[in-house]
């Protein structure tokens, strides 16, 4: 199993540094990353968050890669929506070739309606303006010259150089509605997913509809996790940030209204909700909610059991570690790092 850690750049004013001493210290942890032995960098994308939430991910994919040897560097997602397909395929292109071949690229179709709203787009496009863009990049990457005629994208004759260093670079699709999940395996790319079976199944399902075998397909699963000594340490130093991170998300699902389970996910528990219903579920209280896509913040015997719990009932060949929270001290994201690979890893089922 892959093992992966998300960056998201997320700067809260709350516990704000100047963005520039943090951009460099988040971008000198995933060489630490690297070092422990982390399979995959990946980074996310938002847009006019308070916090900064990383709006720019090419540029700091190439950053890494120019920092980093081995480790893969992964989009989880890019809003596809929002940009145009062709300038992603030759931004992504360079990515690849600056990384020597060790990049992916994740897109999705994104949900935020200020987003939309403020890059003037219409939200109702979203999913065709994200089919067109991924057939294009593909299009781009392997033909030349190539030439498309869609609703959102015309063109004749183009010819990309330089094109990736891979033929080509794994492309991967995040969805969560049944249709944008069946989409994503229509269209024969990877799932980047959150941990829920049902989804994970209907993707599994709708790859065989098409025709394919899920086994020559990955499928990546995050979950926001911290690893402390004890449950309590974990919680002291992780809560708070977990807590923020959470109620922004229901902020912009809310808004959204158009997720499954969005209005019961806009719905964050206080922070000491959280911390309880956390220790009911290691205690083995079937009905608590962290059954199922919830962080994992514990120690790393905790933290193990509910992540080979996950991987039972989810297929996972990527995990993906929220571990970066907003605003959380660098030096204990580093720590929490440093215990993962030390004592979680090695215990995980497929590790």
């Amino acid at each position: 199993m892959n093992i992966g850690l998300l960056f998201p750049f997320r700067n809260p004013p709350e516990w704000r540094r100047p963005f520039p001493e943090f951009y460099a210290e988040q971008l000198r942890q995933t060489q630490v990353a690297e070092q422990l032995g982390y399979d995959t960098i990946w980074l996310t994308e938002h847009h006019f968050a308070e916090d900064g939430y990383s709006p720019s991910l090419l540029p700091i994919a190439s950053a890494i890669a120019s920092m980093t040897s081995r480790v893969r560097i992964g989009t989880y997602l890019l809003l596809l929506p929002l940009h145009n397909a062709l300038r992603v395929a030759e931004d992504a292109a360079t990515v690849d070739i600056i990384s020597n071949g060790r990049f992916d690229l994740g897109v999705g179709q994104g949900y935020a309606v200020g987003e939309f709203a403020a890059y003037g787009i219409d939200r109702k496009q979203r999913g065709a303006l994200l089919e067109e863009g991924v057939e294009v990049i593909r299009g781009l990457w392997s033909r030349d010259p190539f030439s498309y005629s869609g609703k959102h994208y015309n063109f004749e004759n183009v010819s990309m150089v330089p094109k990736p260093a891979q033929t080509p670079p794994p492309m991967w699709i995040g969805a969560g509605a049944q249709k944008a999940v069946e989409r994503a395996a229509r269209l024969g790319c990877h799932y980047l997913g959150i941990a829920s079976p049902g989804s994970q199944q209907i993707y599994d399902a709708a790859l065989r509809a098409n025709g394919r075998d899920p086994k020559d397909f990955n499928a990546a699963q995050l979950r926001f996790t911290y690893v402390a000594e004890t449950h309590d340490r974990a919680w002291d130093e992780a809560g708070a940030h977990l807590h923020y991170m959470l109620k922004w998300y229901g902020r912009w699902l809310s808004e959204a209204n158009d997720f499954p389970g969005a209005e019961e996910m806009s719905k964050t528990p206080s922070l000491e909700e959280l911390r309880n219903l956390s220790q009911k579920n290691y205690d083995g209280d079937k009905d608590s909610p962290y059954n199922i896509n919830a962080p994992i913040i514990g120690t790393p015997e905790q933290v193990t059991r509910a992540l080979n719990a996950m991987t039972d009932e989810v297929r996972t060949t990527h995990l993906v570690l929220g571990m970066h929270l907003p605003g959380l001290d660098p030096a204990k994201s580093q720590k929490s790092m440093e215990l993962f690979a030390r004592e979680v890893r090695p215990a995980l089922k497929g590790s």
